[in-house]
C-alpha cells in the first residue's frame, strides 16, 4: 500500500507500507542508524522507544530474526524506514522474517524511499518529530509528540537476579540491553537488576560490590529526581555508567548535557581512548552529551573521545573508582573492541573491594 513519511519542516517521501500497519498514524523523533546488520539489536533496544528509525544500509532483513539476539521482550520502535525490505531470511539461526516480526507487534515499516535523502535532510535540519501515514498530507497536531517519561516505560518493574559469581553487581536500568547482564555474567559476576528509581537504601541493602547504571531512553535531565540517587552510589560504590548511565553519572557531579542535531548512531564510530592511546571503532545510540567545559570543579576528566565531532565519549573521576563511557562496550551491534572496559570495571570492583570512600 502506498505511504507517505512526513517531516516537521515540511519534507515529504513517497513509498510502499510491507506491514499490515498501516491505519494508524505513527509519530516519534526521526533518527538514523549507520550500521549495516545489526537491525534486530536495534529494534529491540530501548534507548529508541517511541522513535521512527531509517536504515542506511540499502538492504534491511535478509537474515531474519532469530531467539538470541533480542536485546529485550519486544521493539521499541515507533516506525521503520528503509530502502528495501527483504521478505524473505536466509540464516540458519533465522525464526522469522522482519515483516513477520514487526507485523506481530504492529510496528509499521515503510520502503522503498530514498533513505539518502532522508538522511542528508537530518543531517542538516537535526532529528526532528516525523509521521508515518497513508495520508498524502500531515496536520500539525500529528507533530506533537508525547512528552512522558520513557525510562519507566522500559525500566524493568521488578528485581530480577542472574548467575553466584563472586563479585555482586547491582545494574540500574534504565533501559538496559540484555547483553550488558551478558558481559557480566561472562566475567562470574552475579547480577541483580533493579527499576531506575529504586532508593540507595534498597540498594544498599543488597550489599553489591559494584554498580553498572545502564542506557537508556531519552534526556538525562528528565531524571532529576534520580541524581541523589546516582550520586550517593557513585560515592560508595565502584560504579560503571554507559550511555544514559554515563550523562547521569556527569549530572549528579554538577556537570551539564547538550543535545546533538542528529545524534550518533551507528555500528562504526571511532573514539580516542587517551589513556591507553589508542583509537577503537565503537557502537553508539544517543542524542546527549556531556559538555567537556562543564566538568570543571566535579572531579571528572575526559578520557575518551568521538574522533567524528570532538565531544566526550567517557569520564573518569580523580577520587571516586567511577568510569563511565557514551558508547557501548557490550557492542550488540558493532565491533567488540570496546569490551575491555568491563575487564576494568571488574578490576575497579575487586581493587575496591570492601573499601569505605573518604567522603561517603
Amino acid at each position: 500500500m502506498e505511504g507517505y513519511l512526513h517531516l516537521k519542516n515540511g519534507e515529504k517521501y513517497k513509498g510502499t507500507f510491507q506491514t499490515n500497519a498501516v491505519n494508524q498514524t505513527a509519530s516519534g523523533e526521526i533518527v538514523f542508524f549507520t550500521g549495516m546488520t545489526g537491525y534486530q539489536e536495534v529494534l529491540t533496544d530501548p534507548s529508541y522507544k517511541d522513535q521512527i528509525i531509517v536504515f542506511t544500509y540499502p538492504l534491511i532483513g535478509n537474515y531474519g530474526i532469530n531467539n538470541e539476539d533480542f536485546e529485550s521482550k519486544k521493539p521499541h520502535v515507533a516506525g521503520v524506514v528503509v530502502y528495501e525490505a527483504n521478505k524473505d531470511a536466509f540464516h540458519y539461526q533465522s525464526q522469522h522474517s522482519l515483516l513477520e516480526y514487526l507485523e506481530k507487534w504492529n510496528i509499521p515499516l515503510i520502503s522503498h524511499v530514498d533513505t539518502r535523502a532522508i538522511v542528508k535532510n537530518i543531517r542538516q535540519a537535526g532529528s526532528m518529530p516525523a509521521v508515518l501515514t497513508i495520508k498524502e498530507t500531515a496536520q500539525k497536531e500529528d507533530f506533537s509528540l508525547v512528552k512522558d517519561k520513557k525510562v519507566a516505560k522500559v525500566s524493568e518493574r521488578d528485581l530480577q537476579q542472574y548467575g553466584s559469581g563472586d563479585y555482586h553487581i547491582v545494574l540500574v536500568d534504565f533501559g538496559k540491553k540484555e547483553s550488558m547482564v551478558d558481559c557480566l555474567l561472562e566475567r562470574g559476576c552475579k547480577v541483580t537488576v533493579v527499576p531506575y528509581n529504586t532508593e540507595f537504601e534498597t540498594i544498599q541493602n543488597l550489599a553489591p560490590n559494584g554498580i553498572l547504571l545502564s542506557n537508556g531512553p531519552g534526556d538525562p535531565k528528565e531524571l532529576k529526581e534520580v541524581l541523589p540517587t546516582v550520586e550517593a552510589l557513585i560515592k560508595h560504590y565502584p560504579t560503571l555508567g554507559i550511555c544514559l548511565g554515563h550523562q547521569l553519572s556527569a549530572l549528579a557531579l554538577g556537570a551539564e548535557t547538550s543535545k546533538l542535531s542528529f545524534g550518533h548512531r551507528g555500528a562504526n564510530h571511532p573514539v580516542m581512548d587517551k589513556k591507553n592511546q589508542k583509537v577503537i571503532m565503537s557502537s553508539q545510540n544517543h542524542s546527549y552529551v556531556v559538555v567537556e567545559e562543564s566538568l570543571k570543579n566535579t572531579g571528572c576528566t575526559a578520557r575518551f573521545y568521538n574522533l567524528h565531532d570532538g565531544s566526550v565519549e567517557g569520564l573518569s573521576h580523580t577520587e571516586y573508582p567511577l568510569q563511565t563511557v557514551q558508547f557501548h562496550p557490550e557492542a550488540n551491534p558493532g565491533p567488540s573492541e570496546g569490551q575491555y572496559i568491563f575487564d576494568e570495571f571488574i578490576e575497579n570492583v575487586k581493587a575496591n573491594y570492601g573499601r569505605v570512600f573518604a567522603h561517603a
